[in-house]
This record gives structure tokens, C-alpha cells and sequence, in this order.
């Protein structure tokens, strides 16, 4: 006001209020309505939120994505009967994206029949698990400081799928990246298997998604899966 030679009586017109409010905001740091405070900005020639910091919006909070069924704390809360379910209700597709989770044999001593009769049905069934001379999965043993236990679980898991190497409709592979997640998909179904410096997989969360037509995050998952699909290689019969 100063600078420009405005009182508060005339800055009081510009902005079509009574002097005293013009007043207020200068002694009292009073926040005046936006519309108010546009015309007086204007007058002044400042921005209306240097004078008025209050009155910057703020980016609404985007609500939770709808393509989020569930979110477990850690992998050990899924409920055993999750993944087979998901499994046996798949109508295309069958994806698993892991280093070893041997949990899933262990757990459920049929998933190779149900693997096949998924096959047999016409669905196409992928299957990557970590290469366990590969450097990223000693890496991944060193930080979960699990050792050489992750790579043993590596070979564990190549013994449990072996069986399916060459099954029609069935491809299992082994990759040697980065895994920064688990994936386990069938259809627009998905369960997302977080890692975490330091933590063994059973003990990071995991969120349970659905595809949404609204939504990005389960198709961002499933081409990292076929990113990771395309580099990995595949296992011949014995």
C-alpha cells in the first residue's frame, strides 16, 4: 500500500469494502473473501496469495484408488485360500512374478493339478521365479539377511514347478532382476507382494487388486510383469 500510495480508504474502493476491513487486514492479519481479496490484489498489483497465503488451495486428496480390494500388513494375513481361489477362477490368464515363495506349494499341495486343469482349459499360465546363480538374488539374501537361504528357496521352487516344464498352455521361466515385487495375477486380479529392505517377503504387505476401468496402478503392475517376462528365460525339459 505504500509503495503504491494506496490508504486504506482508497484501497477500501477498489476493493468494495469499508475502510476498517482494509484495516483489519493490515493490523490484524485478517483473511478477507477471495473475490475481495482478487480486487484488492489487482489494485495493488500483487499476487493475491502473497498477500493472503490462507487462501491458496491446496490439491484435494485423491481418494483411494478404486482398484484396491484389500490391504494386508504382511503376507503371513492373507488367508491360504486366497491365491488358489484366484487361480481357479481365472478365465485367460495366469501370471507369477516371485524369486522363490515356496509358500505357495507348501500351502496348497495341488496348485500343480490346479495349474494344469487351468492349462487344459485353454488358460495361459506364466511362471517366473528368481535364477538363483543370478547376483540380484544373492543380493536380495544379503538383505533380508536371509543368506543363501533365498537362493536354496530359488532351486526349492524350480523343483516344485519343474513338473509342468512342458505342459501345453504352461511356461515357466527364471529371471535374474531386481524383483522390487511379488505379483501373483489371474485375470484382473491381482496381489501385489511389496518387498522390503531388510524384510523377508512373508513379513511386507501386500494389497489385493481388481482392474478398474478408472484406474492405472494393477495395468502398471502387469506390464512391469511382461517387462520382466521378456528378459527371463526359459526352462527346457531334462
Amino acid at each position: 500500500m505504500a509503495a503504491g500510495g494506496r490508504t486504506y480508504a482508497t484501497l477500501a474502493a477498489k476493493a468494495e469494502v469499508d475502510p476498517k476491513s482494509v484495516e483489519r487486514w493490515v493490523n490484524l492479519g485478517r483473511t478477507t473473501r477471495r473475490t475481495t481479496a482478487m480486487l484488492a490484489a489487482g489494485a495493488l498489483g500483487e499476487d493475491v496469495h502473497a498477500l493472503w497465503p490462507a487462501l491458496r488451495q491446496a490439491r484435494s486428496a485423491r481418494a483411494i484408488s478404486p482398484e484396491l480390494m484389500a490391504l494386508y500388513d504382511q503376507r503371513a494375513d492373507v488367508p491360504v485360500s486366497v491365491i488358489p481361489d484366484m487361480l481357479a477362477q481365472a478365465r485367460e490368464h495366469i501370471d507369477v512374478l516371485v524369486y522363490a515363495a515356496v509358500c505357495l506349494h507348501e500351502a496348497y499341495t495341488r496348485l500343480n493339478d490346479l495349474l494344469r486343469e487351468r492349462a487344459a482349459e485353454g488358460r495361459t499360465v506364466r511362471t517366473a521365479i528368481g535364477d538363483a546363480d543370478s547376483e540380484n538374488v544373492r543380493q536380495r539374501g544379503r538383505e533380508e539377511r536371509f543368506g543363501h537361504g533365498i537362493e536354496s528357496r530359488c532351486r526349492l521352487a524350480l523343483m516344485h514347478y519343474r513338473p509342468l516344464v512342458g505342459v501345453s498352455g504352461i511356461e515357466i521361466r527364471t529371471h535374474g532382476t531386481t524383483l522390487y515385487n511379488s505379483l501373483y495375477r489371474a485375470d484382473d486380479q491381482m496381489l501385489v507382494n511389496a518387498h522390503v529392505w531388510g524384510v523377508n517377503a512373508y513379513g511386507a504387505p501386500v494389497w489385493h487388486l481388481r482392474r478398474h476401468d478408472s484406474g492405472r496402478v494393477f495395468d502398471t503392475y502387469a506390464q512391469s510383469f511382461d517387462a520382466v517376462w521378456a528378459t527371463a528365460t526359459p526352462v527346457r525339459e531334462e
